[in-house]
């Protein structure tokens, strides 16, 4: 007869090659063990290779960030582009602290000359995805209140976001699910009006987002199979607006509320289609969106591969696309 060990080990999904999940709720991430890329590494004061700082910082009790400044900045009156980043990872792997996107950020940040956000949001299953998108709203609302004159009562005001950011250029960013995540984020802040009632989003970057539409084959892929295990079973399908933007119960794209978009997608992504992009890019004009928008295909390469290797040739002209998507 089975003990309740045997139970608790019991798998009851698995994203192969990813997670896997047992019985009792706990999430085995293995992936992890496959590349010191996704290994935890503390934030650094002095980067001598791109000359930038860094620090943590706690936003709520659930969310928190890593913080990246140019040392180059000498004074307050200096300010400086601001960037919001979401890491990838299928909304259920990744984190803002490991290796792989400490390093992206230090690049990133010195080429843009900006200082950037990068945030710690829950993962499901654990959580639910729609957690994720409050956590990342959370923090995005907490970069955006430095704006104001007053004074923060919460005492986690941040000085270097209060004295350095430029908030009239404030973009956001996200790789993966992080793309999904930016979508969602500048989705709401059109309904909102903003992110508060001073800053909105000035350009929103999509890297290869995590976005599963109808196309062929697509119910085989990993992204569409990741997608039925950590949602709930109401937004299990393709009928969901949460991973659909072009879903029939979607809200319209015109709604986005940001002034500037830049979408980039790779030719040979194992995940993400090109084809996926493609289509989010024609409903965003049929939809009457008045921004502007721009398109990356980038050539040759797989899924988010500026993260691998920032400081590869195609990385370095990507980054410095994003860079002077930045500064306007």
């Amino acid at each position: 007869m089975a003990n309740s060990n045997d139970n608790n080990n019991e798998v009851v999904a698995e994203m192969d090659g990813f997670y896997r999940i047992y019985k009792d709720g706990r999430v085995e991430r293995y992936i992890y063990q496959k590349s010191n890329l996704s290994t935890y590494v503390p934030p650094s004061l002095d980067d001598p290779q791109n000359n930038v700082s860094s620090k943590d910082v706690i936003i709520s009790p659930h969310v928190s960030a890593r913080l990246y400044l140019p040392k180059n900045t000498t004074n307050s009156t200096q300010k400086l582009p601001i960037i919001v980043y979401y890491h990838g990872g299928a909304l259920a792997l990744g984190s803002a602290f490991f290796k792989s996107y400490h390093n992206y950020l230090n690049v990133l940040v010195s080429e843009s000359n900006s200082i950037a956000i990068s945030v710690e949001y829950r993962l499901a299953p654990e959580h639910d995805v729609t957690t994720i998108y409050e956590d990342s709203w959370t923090a995005l609302q907490w970069v955006a209140s430095h704006a104001s004159e007053k004074k923060f009562t919460s005492g986690n005001e941040d000085l270097w976001i209060k004295n350095y950011g430029d908030f009239s250029r404030l973009s956001i960013i996200g790789d993966s699910a992080g793309g999904n995540i930016v979508y969602h984020m500048t989705m709401r802040a059109g309904r909102e009006g903003g992110i508060n009632e001073k800053v909105t989003i000035n350009g929103s970057i999509f890297v290869c987002p995590y976005f599963v539409v109808p196309i062929e084959n697509i119910e085989e892929s990993a992204s569409y199979k990741n997608w039925i295990i950590i949602s709930s079973p109401s937004e299990a399908g393709l009928h969901s607006p949460l991973i659909n933007p072009l879903a029939e119960n979607a809200p319209s794209l015109s709604q986005l509320g940001c002034s500037r978009m830049l979408l980039c997608f790779t030719e040979k992504d194992e995940f993400i289609s090109k084809e996926i992009g493609i289509r989010f890019v024609k409903g965003v004009k049929k939809s009457g969106w008045k921004g502007d928008l721009e398109l990356i295909e980038v050539e040759g390469e797989g899924h988010c591969f500026q993260l691998a290797n920032p400081e590869s040739e195609k990385s370095q002209e990507l980054i410095k696309r994003f860079a002077a998507f930045i500064q306007l």
